[in-house]
């Protein structure tokens, strides 16, 4: 989708903003913008992106809703940042394609990474970096000593290749704590103010369906939580060790027991306490507000899912906890494909786009928790509040959370495919199609074929 230019300043966009924080440092009263105001990178990137004057045309390639732009789900941002970066860089126009979710956009960036044909700045998830690794001299080099340091370790880390070439600027990052219905779990006669519910989950997986058993009791037969696969990954994402073995790269995942034993509890507790929609769905989407499951583990992010798709629905709280301690669900790039036609000007916006400033009001957009060190200390994100969420008090929430995420298991070229193998073998069991033994069988064969 194609912008046009608006006459009005983004700083004072009208309409109810999701989250109730006030991001006072980043525009003036009358409208004028600064570099202070937003973002350490916005006076070079201006400088760079304008040149000469000559027009300039970037695409930008996301995926989910990244809170970049009021296009995504035809969202009521409070800031629109793709507007933000051409009226600051007024020779500049900027197409903005987004897919639905992070499958989508692996297959288009793999099928045209080579042959070209990529948007000239590309967001890359998490979970199939390590693959793109492979590939990392078509990708522009966006090492630059204004970045270093901007970062969490981590994230820096991750898109950094052999030889120390940074081909992504960090966007998001995930720590998980658990949405609930409060509504629901008063129905089935379990505490539902948001400390009660954190006390009545702390503990390990064991502990979370053995609430879940109490739920679909308590409830008559409903569904406690979203969907098997959603689950699945936070499980898995706190195994040391899941499907790579970290020294060689081999696939380790069929003789690892701890991968089999979470795959076999999680399909004794989803017989009963799964809604069995599979994520992004239909079915699932409208569970968000027709009141099909009562909890789902909640990345930042997903806050913002929640809401733009149950806008009617009041009863949705967070509670500051996560089973077996915590986790992280996400975190992504934006790369620069090194044969586009403006890698110059598209590394001004990815950089710009990437700014802590520019995260702290992606956060209030979209609940997307930032990974740039400096955002922390913004008030912005420490002193938010979603009204949304019965006025849950976001920032503290996942700063807490944050510090209680554990390293994901070692992700390596394969993790993507494996993870997807063994996803499709739980929504056969969500589905109907197999039992849980036959489905794992079919997932078997399938991950012996990878590699």
């Amino acid at each position: 989708m194609s912008f046009t230019r608006r006459k009005k300043m983004l700083g004072a966009v009208a309409g109810t903003a999701i989250f109730a924080l006030t991001l006072a440092a980043c525009s003036s009263d009358d409208g004028d913008t600064t570099d202070e105001a937003t973002g350490g990178a916005t006076a070079e990137a201006t400088d760079e992106a304008e040149g000469s004057g000559d027009p300039v045309s970037l695409t930008l390639a996301t995926f989910n809703t990244p809170g970049f732009s009021n296009s995504e789900n035809d969202a009521d941002y409070q800031y629109d940042l793709i507007e933000e970066y051409m009226e600051l860089n007024p020779n500049v126009t900027i197409t903005y394609d987004r897919k639905a979710e992070s499958g989508d956009a692996r297959e288009n960036f793999f099928t045209k990474l080579g042959p070209g044909g990529l948007a000239d700045v590309e967001m890359v998830e998490v979970d199939w970096m390590p693959e793109v690794m492979q590939y990392s001299d078509l990708l522009a080099d966006l090492s630059d000593p204004e970045v270093e340091g901007r970062w969490v370790d981590y994230v820096e880390a991750g898109a950094t290749d052999a030889d120390g070439r940074l081909i992504g600027y960090g966007t998001d990052t995930g720590p998980q704590g658990v949405c609930y219905r409060a509504d629901l779990f008063e129905a089935a006669g379990l505490p539902s103010s948001p400390d009660e519910v954190a006390t009545l989950l702390d503990g390990d997986w064991d502990n979370f369906f053995a609430v879940g058993d109490d739920y679909v009791d308590g409830s008559g037969g409903s569904a406690f939580f979203d969907s098997a696969s959603g689950i699945w990954q936070g499980m898995t994402n706190q195994l040391d060790v899941a499907y790579e073995d970290p020294e060689s790269g081999e696939l380790i995942v069929l003789d690892n027991e701890a991968v089999k034993a979470n795959y076999d509890q999680l399909m004794a507790a989803s017989e009963t306490q799964s809604s069995h929609f599979g994520q992004w769905t239909e079915d699932w989407f409208a569970g968000l507000s027709n009141g099909a499951y009562a909890t789902m583990l909640c990345p930042p992010w997903m806050l913002g899912v929640i809401e733009g798709n149950a806008t009617d629905t009041t009863d949705w709280n967070l509670a500051n906890v996560y089973p077996n301690g915590g986790g992280n669900w996400g975190g992504s790039w934006l790369t620069v494909p090194a044969n586009g036609e403006n890698v110059e000007a598209a590394t001004a916006f990815a950089n710009w786009l990437t700014a802590p400033e520019q995260q702290a009001k992606a956060f209030a957009n979209a609940g997307t928790y930032p990974s740039q060190v400096a955002a922390y200390d913004d008030p912005a994100v420490t002193g938010a509040v979603n009204a949304y969420f019965n006025d849950a008090p976001i920032g503290e929430i996942f700063a807490e959370r944050a510090q209680a995420v554990v390293p994901s298991p070692y992700k390596g070229e394969y993790y993507f495919q494996v993870n997807d193998a063994i996803n499709n073998a739980l929504t056969r069991v969500e589905d109907g199609t197999d039992d849980p033994a036959a489905s794992w069988d079919k997932a078997v064969a399938d991950i012996e074929s990878i590699g």
